[in-house]
């Protein structure tokens, strides 16, 4: 079973399919896109062990021939100008012309890199994303936000750049370590405490069965979580507004991981995940959110085994006034203000630039200690 998503965007609309072991049958909707011309594969050198045979038969499957597929390495650091400058290198080794397809087959980190080489490989080439983690099939895979990271911040270098084609299958999630599919799932939380208190409501009771592989439920959060977004992106594609909303717990997360040096101290999802935590903690501070709502929030994503606060991440003396200088280089600030996605209970996530500094340092110290 095979559940489609639509991002609507005009002349640049594409599907978003959702299913369980559809990998395999792929092959006639990608060669669709690339017609009698040989995409070129990119992934990392450890998803490459486990779906690119699979890939490349369903692709043989539909008549088309996949090539010699660039491999990179695994890990958020590899989202940076050096492996950047090697994959164009690569792509640009195979002449290609403006008629070539990118396939980014991987996790957000392969999905963004590729997604930018494809932006800027002569002026703008088409990619398709084949998504292998949860965070990718429910966030970075959609909506066409690709980039690398700096010395300077996360994502601070890229471009809007729309996928043709999008294709979740949740049974590559099957081979993920289970804190891989935690820091995905911090991601599909997000959307039921932005603006589906019923989703949320439906992750309280389901959320074990997502996080421990069950088929119907991981396929029922990755669709929920696509849709959510595809709505949010096709009315808002380039983040003038709503789409803010889709940075809950990012702001606070994002410096998080800048000071622990983007790596495995503390992945993304991790990071998102404390971060809304911080975001409904604010909220309740400035007395605009329930202290009730901010606690189920922390109550359900604690649950689950996610870290909820800055002092569980291991090994970390954290330093509140870097935490802050992070946060003042977000791509979000505005006129020199921090914007903040804040909530007034469950679902009801809003944007704010007025948030006193002095609240926002003093949540920071109490979060580091606890």
């Amino acid at each position: 079973m095979i559940d489609t998503v639509r991002v609507a965007l005009g002349a640049r609309s594409y599907d978003i399919l959702v299913g369980d072991g559809i990998l395999g049958a792929c092959g006639p909707r990608i060669a669709a896109i690339t017609g009698d011309r040989a995409p070129v594969i990119v992934t990392d050198d450890t998803v490459a062990g486990l779906h690119l045979e699979t890939l490349r038969q369903a692709l043989a499957g539909a008549g088309s021939d996949a090539g010699e597929p660039i491999i990179l390495p695994a890990g958020e650091k590899t989202k940076d100008f050096a492996h950047l400058e090697r994959l164009m290198d690569a792509i640009l080794a195979r002449r290609i012309e403006r008629s070539a397809v990118l396939v980014a087959l991987g996790g957000g980190v392969i999905g963004d890199i590729t997604g930018f080489a494809a932006a800027i490989a002569l002026r703008g080439i088409d990619f398709i994303q084949v998504p292998t983690t949860l965070l990718s099939q429910v966030d970075s895979s959609v909506g066409g936000k690709t980039g690398i990271n700096t010395g300077h911040g996360k994502n601070l270098v890229g471009a809007f750049h729309q996928p043709r084609l999008v294709i979740a299958d949740t049974a590559t999630l099957d081979t993920l370590p289970r804190r891989e599919v935690l820091a995905g799932y911090a991601e599909v939380v997000k959307y039921g405490l932005i603006r589906l208190p019923e989703f949320f409501a439906w992750l309280e009771e389901n959320g074990d069965r997502v996080v421990a592989g069950d088929s119907a439920a991981r396929r029922h959060a990755v669709t929920v979580s696509c849709r959510a977004k595809a709505d949010i992106v096709g009315a808002d594609e380039r983040e003038s507004g709503e789409r803010a909303l889709l940075n809950l717990g990012h702001t606070f997360g994002h410096a998080l991981e800048a000071a622990t040096g983007f790596g495995a101290r503390l992945l993304h999802g991790e990071g998102v995940a404390i971060g809304m935590v911080l975001a409904f903690d604010l909220s309740v501070r400035l007395g605009l959110c329930p202290p009730e709502d901010a606690a189920r929030a922390r109550r359900h994503l604690a649950s689950v085994g996610l870290p909820v606060t800055p002092a569980q991440v291991p090994g970390v003396d954290w330093d509140v006034d870097e935490l802050i200088g992070h946060m003042a280089k977000d791509k979000k600030v505005k006129d020199g203000r921090i914007t903040f996605i804040l909530a007034r209970g469950i679902g009801q996530a809003f944007t704010r630039r007025d948030v006193p500094a002095d609240a926002v340092r003093a949540l920071l110290e109490e979060a580091v200690r606890r």
